[in-house]
């Protein structure tokens, strides 16, 4: 007997229920494989990196971290669909030997750490430090790679 032939001696109510089965399997891939809208950091160097970003709020600017991000891995820093066009990226390793930095001047603090503005660093008792910008171009995701320096350098990027 053919799985058709099998199919239709079934009774009507188990072949509508059938078909409502087959019809959410076929589905699940669908929504299954949908891309996550996020901003990830992937750390693709042999060390622990710590990771703060910064962004344009209501409130004004807002900087956060950290972000512990073993080698190797990817981590979502913003889940969900992204608010604003541009973000901006501080990472170091563990080590202290590398650090990904940029010319816009943040504040950061030691541990974990949500601040609003950017003014008076020192003043206010955090760190200041040079992030780099990202331009995500309005797009619903965006991934930033972490990469090791070439050995020629001097261990900064």
């Amino acid at each position: 007997m053919t799985l058709e032939g099998v199919f239709s001696a079934l009774p009507k109510s188990l072949r509508l229920a059938s078909l409502a089965g087959a019809a959410f399997l076929l589905g699940a891939p669908l929504t299954a494989g949908a891309a996550r809208a996020d901003f990830r950091v992937c750390n693709g160097t042999q060390s622990l990196v710590g990771v703060a970003i910064a962004y344009r709020a209501e409130a004004g600017w807002t900087t956060e971290g950290w972000w512990r991000i073993p080698a190797t891995t990817c981590k979502s820093i913003i889940e969900g669909p992204l608010s604003s066009r541009y973000y901006y990226l501080y990472a170091e390793d563990a080590d202290g030997r590398s650090r990904w930095a940029g010319p816009i001047n943040l504040c950061i603090a030691e541990n974990e750490f949500k601040i609003t503005g950017r003014k008076d660093c020192l003043k206010r008792g955090y760190q200041r430090m040079g992030f780099r910008e990202y331009d995500t171009g309005e797009q619903a995701s965006w991934m930033v790679q972490l990469t090791e320096a070439p050995r020629s350098e001097s261990g900064k990027q």
